[in-house]
């Protein structure tokens, strides 16, 4: 009896990742648009398709949500999880992330106020072309987002009735979120719109320039910046 309930399970997971392969290349698609032009989109679905396997072997029916909504998360984080693993960032490009989140922080910290491009640029002692070279290097070169605050990227549209397993975790990530959302209106307003295009909206750098009537390559600096600013701003929950 246990070896056809067995041979039945295999039968509907079979099933499952055939009919939700479409899923999974959707997904990668759709992701490849915001990913740097290294990443290869067949690395993507591979990526996928462990996770829409992990999602059939850990559904659970009773919790309300479909299995297209829980599979679509657990394959997105897959494919994200691999790029992460596999990361092909210079450790420079590293180092200069992280001293512009520094120098953003310090700044904020003695000013009081959000602080410009150039004031930045000035406080590394580097001129603003070459700061801007940095947020691109730092874009194109990483994946960075919001989830790289420690959280998921519907903290942008935060809401306080998810329910989770454990009501210790649960209260902790709500209080991030609830945090990450403030932290985010206070944003410069063009940051905020950009963050909001990308991620709320699911627009790529491209329609986002089209939107703001600026360049791709400009949205990446300001997208960058946005994102070195939260974390800047988020450290006391990061450490």
């Amino acid at each position: 009896m246990a070896k056809a309930n067995s041979y039945s399970n295999q039968i509907d997971k079979a099933a499952i990742l055939e009919q939700h392969t479409v899923l999974v290349k959707r997904i990668a698609y759709h992701l490849l648009a915001r990913l740097p032009a290294s990443v290869l989109v067949d690395d993507l679905i591979q990526s996928g398709m462990i996770g829409l396997l992990e999602a059939a072997n850990n559904f659970d029916n009773t919790k309300g949500a479909s299995f297209e909504t829980f599979a679509g998360i657990r394959i997105r984080g897959a494919m994200l999880d691999e790029m992460r693993r596999g990361d092909w960032t210079p450790r420079s490009v590293h180092k200069n992330s992280r001293m512009v989140s520094d120098a953003i922080n310090t700044l904020e910290a003695k000013l009081g106020r959000d602080v410009s491009d150039i004031e930045v640029a000035e406080k590394l002692d580097i001129s603003l072309n070459d700061y801007h070279h940095i947020l691109r290097e730092v874009s194109t070169g990483k994946i960075l987002g919001i989830d790289d605050l420690g959280t998921s990227e519907d903290a942008l549209s935060y809401t306080d009735d998810n329910i989770d397993d454990d009501p210790y975790l649960n209260i902790e990530q709500i209080a991030f979120k609830k945090a990450l959302a403030e932290c985010i209106s206070t944003l410069p307003e063009r940051e905020a719109l950009v963050l909001s295009l990308y991620y709320d909206e699911e627009l790529n750098l491209r329609e986002i320039g089209q939107v703001l009537d600026v360049s791709e390559s400009r949205v990446s600096q300001i997208h960058s910046q946005a994102m070195h600013r939260l974390k800047a701003r988020m450290q006391s929950w990061q450490n």
